[in-house]
């Protein structure tokens, strides 16, 4: 330990040795890549280069010799965050991260960029089925576990894209306008956990403006927040091409610039310097960071092989693990191999099992749903639809619809192609191709027993799942997201009952577009786009509205059942002092052995600011035999009842009363029992002349300082109200009520009634209440 601990001294005093002796121009190379993957070596100075890599969930390396980010390796495609994340699988998501890590290693590749955090503001954003959850609880503990899977095999990780990364059109120009709770509430918040708890070796900015401000200058987000409240000490390098004023980014915290710019912005900041318009102190905090980058990944640079084959089991896992079912009446599924079934849809063929743009993988071998089933003579095939186009093909419609017709029961593989979602582009509806939908219309009316299995990486609608006049309903939905190359595999297994399905959906499915709280305000008009529903993102609106879903968040159907009991607190006065769990117990009362997601939401109910019914604030997934029982422990702290306030710029636990409950879903709770907290901290109440006299009586010390004053007030301002009926008093009250203090003063002849008396006690109660 004391050899390891000298040594990394050694090499820190290098670093500050080294930057003693480089030079200006030196300092300013160093501050953009050397070419689309690498930093830039220094030779006089026995600096070298480190290589950096796309993508969240798979290693996309270039070829060696090749600067065309398309031409890349072979990998293992593992399944999209959207998928994982319905995993609800902290281990397996540290796994997937190890694994990626040992690719890294094995590859010489120092960091990679991921995994993103960003939240789900709307259904359209064409890069969500790289982003996690809607949630950003969720999407946090997700995040956690791949960088700290990654990071344990000695390779970084780049969270990003900070911040308010939530759509791609104009995503490089446009300015995403947010109030400040809802930036720290919602679209920080799942970064923050991540930073504090993961350490990730870099963070990557994203392309937009938060309020007017490009991130990758952005003092406030870079420095204020992310280094000086977060305590981050590690490594901001840009998105690719987001640099907008580099010299303003040097001010801000932006430590790299990716990939460069032919040198040009390294001369920006040379000349910056030498007009005395950049200090070298800031240059230096740039440079120091990105040195300790370098000497990190030399350090933990480890010789390492990797096995594509144990990779590809474990993405075959990943995908099992992910996967919803969403839809099974009748318990059609699973499915028997003594049945006849007929595979139907291209994607049964081609499965679609990633999303387009920097993060797709060249995967070294794909397995299909057909490919799985080779050699079973159970199974009959027709395509059904062309991936080509959105057109009714009638020869491929009447194959499929005879197939069907000839089956016990039908499994049609349907979903978005490539071209209705990727990087780059937004969607700009939720509907499937029409030619699928109208081909799952005519299966089921020639066979009741319809089982689709979905491939996209976002909600979709599905005038399928219910039926209504224009569509019959099918019996089962299963949701594979994009769920990598072992795909096909996967289906089989969950369809045959190999495999139980264990994963509850990280977003909700509204019924439609419309019903999405952004649809008014997405994706803006020119280059704003504002974030007008606030705090209201996902089932905090649906459920505030009390609006039907088609599936709620956190849904997810097994093939066993699981029942919830005897839910225990272990205080139920709760301070900010000390944490405290919540205890309960899933029964498997089912027949299968399965895995339970089981959810922990508190709810506000003494809320003293407009807050969600309830959120998120943890989740369990156990495993349990037939018949099984087991006890789950929650342990929370005092940030579960948190808010984000914006009067005092920080998080604030406020004391009242909360339930603590446990569900299925969202929608779905089973247990809930009350506590009260009792918090250490108070907002500073200042009351103005601008306050109401509603606003006074509110409290006890003002009422009882403003009694005589307020009668006087109301009994000339009431004039002869006493004389009218029920309907008109009411009336003037409510007046008297919203009647600001300043305004007191027009109502009555009082000369003692003045606003310098009127701001005399005031003091005196701003004084008395914050004494308390």
């Amino acid at each position: 330990m004391i050899i390891n601990l000298l040594k990394r001294r050694i090499k820190v005093m290098d670093i500050a040795h080294i930057m003693e002796i480089m030079t200006l121009e030196e300092k300013a190379s160093l501050c953009s890549g050397a070419d689309f993957w690498h930093t830039k070596a220094i030779e006089r100075l026995d600096i070298p280069q480190i290589m950096v890599s796309d993508g969240p969930h798979g290693l996309r390396k270039n070829v060696d010799g090749s600067n065309d980010p398309n031409e890349a390796i072979e990998a293992v495609c593992f399944p999209t965050a959207a998928a994982l994340a319905c995993s609800y699988d902290r281990e397996l998501l540290k796994d997937i991260g190890k694994a990626l890590g040992e690719e890294c290693q094995s590859e010489k590749v120092s960091v990679i960029l991921g995994p993103g955090c960003n939240i789900k503001r709307s259904p359209l954003c064409g890069r969500n089925f790289e982003y996690f959850s809607e949630d950003p609880y969720l999407a946090s503990q997700m995040a956690i576990s791949h960088i700290k899977g990654v990071q344990s095999k000695g390779a970084g990780t780049s969270l990003k894209h900070f911040a308010a990364n939530n759509q791609e059109h104009r995503r490089m120009s446009v300015s995403a306008e947010i109030d400040e709770r809802t930036l720290h509430e919602i679209y920080l918040a799942a970064f923050e956990s991540v930073i504090k708890e993961a350490k990730p070796w870099t963070v990557m900015c994203s392309y937009n403006k938060i309020n007017g401000e490009y991130s990758s200058q952005n003092k406030s987000l870079l420095t204020d927040t992310l280094r000086e409240k977060w305590g981050f000490d590690g490594l901001v390098m840009s998105d690719w091409g987001a640099v907008d004023d580099r010299v303003k980014g040097i001010e801000a915290g932006l430590d790299l610039e990716m990939p460069g710019s032919m040198c040009k912005n390294d001369k920006m900041i040379l000349k910056a310097v030498e007009d005395g318009k950049l200090s070298v102190e800031a240059l230096d905090k740039c440079v120091k960071r990105i040195l300790e980058l370098i000497d990190k990944s030399l350090e933990c640079r480890t010789e390492m092989d990797w096995d594509k084959e144990r990779h590809h089991q474990l993405a075959q896992k990943a995908a099992e693990k992910s996967a919803v079912l969403l839809k099974n009446d009748d318990h059609i599924l699973p499915l028997s191999k003594n049945e006849k079934i007929a595979f139907i849809g291209a994607f049964a063929e081609q499965p679609r099992y990633q999303g387009g743009g920097s993060s797709h993988i060249n995967s070294f071998r794909t397995v299909s749903a057909l490919e799985a089933v080779d050699g079973w003579e159970n199974i009959t095939y027709a395509k059904g639809f062309s991936l080509d186009n959105d057109e009714i093909n009638t020869e491929l419609e009447q194959q499929a619809v005879e197939a069907a017709m000839n089956a016990d029961k039908v499994v049609v593989f349907a979903g978005l192609p490539d071209s209705f979602e990727s990087e780059g582009f937004d969607r700009k509806h939720m509907q499937l191709p029409q030619c699928q939908i109208d081909l799952i219309d005519k299966l089921s009316e020639v066979n009741p027993n319809i089982v689709v299995v979905l491939h996209n990486g976002a909600p979709v609608e599905m005038p399928f799942a219910n039926g209504d006049e224009d569509s019959n309903s099918v019996k089962a939905i299963l949701e594979m997201y994009l769920s990598g190359q072992a795909a096909g595999e996967a289906v089989v297994r969950i369809l045959f009952g190999e495999v139980n399905p264990s994963g509850k959906l990280a977003e909700t499915f509204p019924l439609r577009l419309e019903d999405n709280p952004s649809y008014l305000n997405f994706p803006g008009e020119a280059d704003i786009v504002k974030y007008s529903e606030g705090i209201f993102v996902g089932y905090r609106y649906y459920e505030k509205k009390n609006m039907e879903v088609l599936y709620p968040f956190g849904h997810g159907l097994s093939y066993t059942e699981f029942e919830y009991s005897d839910i225990k607190i272990s205080s139920y006065e709760i301070s900010d002092k000390k944490a405290f769990t919540v205890e309960m117990t899933v029964t498997n009362s089912g027949s299968r052995d399965g895995e339970e997601i089981i959810q922990l939401y508190i709810e506000p109910l003494t809320p003293t600011v407009i807050r969600p019914i309830k959120e998120l604030k943890g989740f369990e997934k156990v495993f349990l035999k037939a018949g099984e029982s087991k006890r789950v422990v929650f342990r929370l702290d005092s940030s579960a009842f948190a808010y984000y306030s914006d009067k005092i710029h920080d998080w604030l636990s406020e004391s009242g009363y909360y339930n603590i409950l446990i569900g299925k879903s969202s929608a779905d709770i089973c247990l809930e029992e009350q506590v009260h907290f009792n918090s250490s901290v108070r907002i500073p109440i200042l009351f103005t002349l601008d306050n109401t006299v509603s606003d006074i009586n509110s409290t006890a010390e003002g009422k009882k300082l403003f009694k005589d004053m307020m009668s006087t007030v109301f009994a000339t301002a009431n004039g002869g109200a006493d004389q009218l009926g029920d309907s008109a008093r009411e009336m003037e009250m409510a007046i008297a009520n919203d009647l600001p203090l300043h305004a007191m003063v027009s109502f009555t002849d009082n000369p003692d009634i003045t606003r310098e008396k009127l701001q005399m006690m005031l003091d005196k109660l701003n004084v008395i209440i914050n004494s308390k």
